[in-house]
């Protein structure tokens, strides 16, 4: 089926607001990383996004604090600010086992390499999916409105990714944007899928 090929902010404004419900799990151990990691490596794909503590002063900059790693029912909220990226964090990423699927990945990729030097492996930037489907926008929240009518509050973008520990507010935010990732690449591929099997 075709899809707008834009939205305008004003749109997006007056469409109910996405509500991340599936379970989360907050990983603060690298036990609790190798284990995490073991579970996903039985699936195929996963949401994929990471999250940075903003800078308000100029020349002060954050290591990237959190990543997020999304299946269908389920987002693991990884807190590289207290585990660091282990080896068996850097295997996965490395992996070409599992499809990792995220928006934007080079600043993901870039705020990655203040932490390891590994070379991430079998990752899908959605920014260069949407196009072959005539969409034509980039942010995350314009392309999940696009194709899902709901929007994606932004609110929490700018809190504290560092802070001792993260409100209810910060760990749905972050699900959502790696589950998102997900359900738009299912979306885009099983539609492209059926076009096939019609043909």
């Amino acid at each position: 089926m075709p899809y707008l090929q834009t939205i305008t902010k004003e749109q997006i404004t007056n469409l109910p607001v996405e509500e991340y419900s599936k379970r989360i799990i907050i990983i603060e151990t690298e036990d609790d990383v190798r284990k995490a990691v073991d579970y996903l490596l039985n699936f195929s794909r996963v949401g994929f996004d990471t999250e940075t503590r903003p800078s308000f002063k100029k020349g002060q900059n954050y290591k990237i604090a959190l990543m997020q790693l999304a299946i269908e029912d389920v987002c693991f909220l990884i807190r590289l600010n207290k585990t660091g990226i282990p080896p068996a964090l850097q295997n996965f990423l490395m992996s070409n086992e599992t499809l990792k699927i995220g928006l934007s990945l080079r600043d993901d990729f870039g705020a990655m390499r203040k932490r390891t030097n590994i070379e991430p492996g079998n990752f899908v930037d959605l920014q260069n999916l949407v196009g072959k489907y005539g969409i034509k926008e980039a942010s995350l929240q314009k392309i999940y409105a696009i194709l899902f009518s709901k929007k994606i509050s932004k609110g929490q973008r700018l809190t504290n990714w560092e802070a001792e520990t993260l409100t209810e507010s910060q760990q749905r935010y972050a699900a959502l944007d790696a589950w998102a990732c997900l359900k738009i690449y299912d979306l885009l591929t099983q539609s492209n899928e059926q076009i096939q099997d019609i043909s």
